[in-house]
Formats: C-alpha cells, structure tokens, sequence
C-alpha cells in the first residue's frame, strides 16, 4: 500500500477468516498485514504463523522467543493493508467509510470486494519502496546506480525488501545472472558420480602408492576414498566460510564506485532482495571459475588420484552447500531439526547480524573464529 493511499478497513470477524495457506493475516495492535507470502520464508515455520492468523503479534515481535530487529520490523511493513475497525459500526457502515478513502485517493475505480485483494499484484501490495524517494532509481537497472552511493550504500544494501531487483538493462547479461536452483545438481552431480567412480576405481587396482622420501612410499588403498572425499567436504566446508566472510562481506571503500559495484553483484543484491529464488544459487559459469581454482590448489599440493578423490569431495560439498542455502530461505524444516536451527541462524545473518553467523551448511567455523551469532536472553 502506498504511503499516500488511506487505509482500508476490516472487522474483526473479516480478519480472522483469512488463516489460510492461501490467504493469512495477521495484526500488530490495530495494523493489518496480509503475510501469505512470507509463510514460506518465515524461520519459525509456516505453521507458527499459521497458528496465530488474525491474532495480535505485538507481543511476539518483542519476544520470547527473541525479540525482532529493527530490519525484521521493517520487513514486515512491506505486507501492511489495512487498519482493523475496534468500534461497533455496522458493515455498512465500514463500506461507507472504505469508500469515502478512495473518493479521498481520487480513485474512481469500481471498490475492491471486501475479502480479498486478489486482483493486486502482490508487489503492489508487499514492496515498501518508494520509487520516488529511495536513494536508487527501481524503475532502471541497479547494477549501474549502487556505486554512486558511497557512504549510504552499507546501510543502504542491508536494509532488506521483498521485491525482485534487476541488474542489468541488457536482457541476455541479466539472464545470465539468474539460475534456477535445479541447474546445480543437474550440472554438477554427474561430474561428482564421474570422478568418484573414476577415483575409487583406480584406487582398487592396487598400484597407487603416495611417495613419502626419494626411497620410500605408502600404498593408497581403496577403502581410504571415503576418507579422502570427506576430507575435501570439510576443506569446502572452510573455503565456504572465507568466501562468505572476506569476499562477500568484504565492506568496499566508500569512495570506490567500482568495488561498490562488485560488492553488489557478488553478494549485495543477495542482502538487498534475500528472497529473490532465481539468485540463491550460483550460475553454472560463476561456479566453475570457484571449482576449476580449488582443483588447481589440491592438484598442486597432493599426488594426482589423491588430490582428485579430495577434489570430488569439495565438489559435492559445494553443491549441497548451494541447496542448503536454497532450502534455508525457501524450505520449511521442521522444529527441532537440524536444519530448522541452520534457517533461524542464516535469517538472523540477514536481518540482524550481518557482521557474524557467515556459516550457511556448518557453524562450526564460526567457533574459531568467533563469529557466532551470539543467543538471546531473556
């Protein structure tokens, strides 16, 4: 809802009848918010949600269990529709005043039926943004804007909103920049069956030996693959964390428009539009260049069929990782499981600590160092 559109009013009764999958409201005091669309997202579940359609929120966004950001506060704006009628007036009445606020608008349109706003777009409904006032111009591609920002892009780029970006005007650069979450198993998992076949195979045959002096060397014998292949997974499992926290959340120079720039397309726009499916994983392309380098590095430090069953190993650990991260923002774990706490940690990442929690399928590398997202108390 625009900021200069007066609002609509619902009953009571009208809100509670939306506590669907569907269609589910909810109130913080006397301010409506159809949240349909953040049921997915949300960390603890559809079903808490859910179960509290038409009820006031007030209490929750305070806590316990944890009390909300300033960002989370600001995320939920994004659904606001309308303002719920406390008083005693008749329906007819609340008719009446609903359309005495769009005569206010100048809105000569035919009235909105009083259940449902199916007919609007649900970024008219959820984006907060005002294209007139925010500091980057949403109607044109952003890829080219961020950089003129300087000093207000790091506030600005960690300020979250629910609405699609587009980076380049170029219509096949910004397909490029787009992949479906599938393409990444597709693509890489039958190069990871490959090469494990490949490397525990050649291990079998009994020849591979691993030269520890001039004079000396150890036989490699097969049933050391899988030891070798999680090895690789826990080196990606540290590769994961580095990029994360030095690359991705590198803060560039205020008065550098070009690193600004490449803040944005590597991992800005991710903070910027967190819930945009089509950019929660890597293109095939962006990928390989990460793939073909950590190669090269096991390749240059291990003997050849070692270093390639190691590689495998990173390889499959770098894919779940991109599902992981997929699923943490779009799936919907149970409470209690493992990844259930992986999800509430990655969104507290996004919403409140962008300076910590940089573990996406493991925290175990926040540990050492000492990156945690710290618990809170109440």
């Amino acid at each position: 809802m625009s900021p200069s559109t007066s609002p609509r009013f619902f009953t009571e009764r009208e809100v509670a009848r939306h506590c669907t999958p569907g269609s589910c409201w909810v109130l913080l005091g006397t301010r409506v918010y159809d949240v349909t669309a953040f049921l997915r997202m949300h960390p603890g579940g559809e079903a808490l949600i859910r179960s509290r359609a038409g009820k006031d929120l007030s209490g929750a966004m305070e806590g316990p269990p944890h009390r909300h950001s300033e960002n989370a506060r600001r995320w939920m704006e994004q659904y606001y529709i309308g303002e719920l009628d406390r008083g005693t007036g008749t329906e007819e009445t609340l008719r009446e005043r609903k359309n005495a606020s769009e005569r206010t608008n100048g809105n000569t349109t035919e009235k909105q039926p009083e259940d449902e706003d199916d007919d609007m777009s649900p970024y008219s409904r959820c984006s907060p943004v005002d294209l007139d006032k925010d500091l980057v111009d949403w109607r044109k591609p952003l890829a080219w804007q961020v950089g003129h920002l300087g000093e207000k892009y790091d506030a600005w780029v960690h300020q979250p909103v629910d609405r699609p970006i587009r980076l380049f005007g170029n219509p096949f650069l910004e397909a490029s920049t787009k992949t479906s979450w599938y393409w990444v198993p597709v693509v890489w998992f039958p190069i990871v069956f490959y090469f494990s076949w490949y490397c525990y195979t050649t291990l079998a045959q009994g020849s591979t030996r691993v030269a520890v002096t001039s004079d000396f060397s150890v036989p490699v014998h097969k049933s050391v693959f899988p030891v070798l292949f999680l090895l690789g997974w826990f080196l990606w499992s540290f590769l994961e964390y580095c990029i994360h926290r030095f690359v991705f959340h590198m803060k560039p120079p205020a008065h550098n428009y070009y690193l600004i720039t490449l803040h944005f397309l590597l991992h800005g726009q991710h903070h910027k539009s967190p819930f945009d499916g089509s950019r929660l994983v890597f293109p095939p392309g962006l990928a390989s260049i990460v793939v073909v380098l950590f190669y090269l590095v096991l390749h240059s430090v291990l003997p050849d069929i070692v270093g390639l069953s190691v590689f495998v190993g990173g390889l499959c650990g770098y894919v779940v990782y991109d599902m992981i991260h997929y699923y943490l923002h779009y799936g919907s774990p149970k409470r209690g499981t493992y990844l259930y706490g992986l999800k509430a940690y990655h969104v507290k990442h996004h919403f409140e600590h962008q300076k910590s929690g940089f573990g996406i399928t493991t925290t175990f590398w926040d540990h050492p160092f000492n990156t945690v997202i710290p618990d809170e108390k109440f």
